[in-house]
């Protein structure tokens, strides 16, 4: 059922990369898009995460979210430029936001990202993973960067 979901969605999944192999894919970029802070969207977020309504668009966690939702291609086809399935249990690592400049509700930011880092590592209890960075930049409708966020993404390699 999932393959043939998967299928239909158009992903294919790549073989696991060698260590040459991960090297090779930093940089890569993610088609991009845009975002638009709508007024009722930032007050459901606001509303989930217990803060107030006059915070507007004040939480870093609105970085996250409007680079993710428009970074132009989905989890499932990130996971596959890695070789890997959600049901191998990709995890989320690390996270890193900077805002340069207040994000504004009714503003539209391009939302840009890349590859920024993909290293193999071997835990004694865990055994081989790969942690992967990726770098999320919101521009205003001038082109200055607004702001930024920096995460990773593990991916378990039961089987290397």
């Amino acid at each position: 059922m999932i393959e043939a979901s998967r299928r239909a969605a158009g992903v294919a999944v790549a073989e696991v990369p060698d260590e040459a192999g991960l090297a090779e894919l930093i940089g890569t970029e993610f088609p991009g898009g845009e975002f638009t802070f709508e007024s009722w969207w930032v007050r459901l977020v606001n509303d989930c995460s217990l803060a107030s309504p006059t915070d507007e668009v004040s939480s870093p966690v609105f970085v996250f979210l409007a680079g993710t939702a428009a970074m132009g291609m989905s989890w499932e086809q990130m996971w596959a430029m890695f070789g890997a399935r959600e049901s191998d249990g990709p995890m989320a690592g690390e996270t890193a936001t900077e805002v340069y400049s207040p994000l504004r509700i009714g503003a539209t930011y391009a939302v840009r990202g890349r590859i920024v880092s993909a290293e193999r590592k071997r835990g004694n209890r865990t055994g081989v993973f790969d942690i992967v960075g990726y770098r999320l930049e919101l521009h205003d409708v001038d082109g200055r960067l607004a702001a930024s966020c920096t995460n990773s993404i593990i991916f378990p390699r039961r089987g290397l």
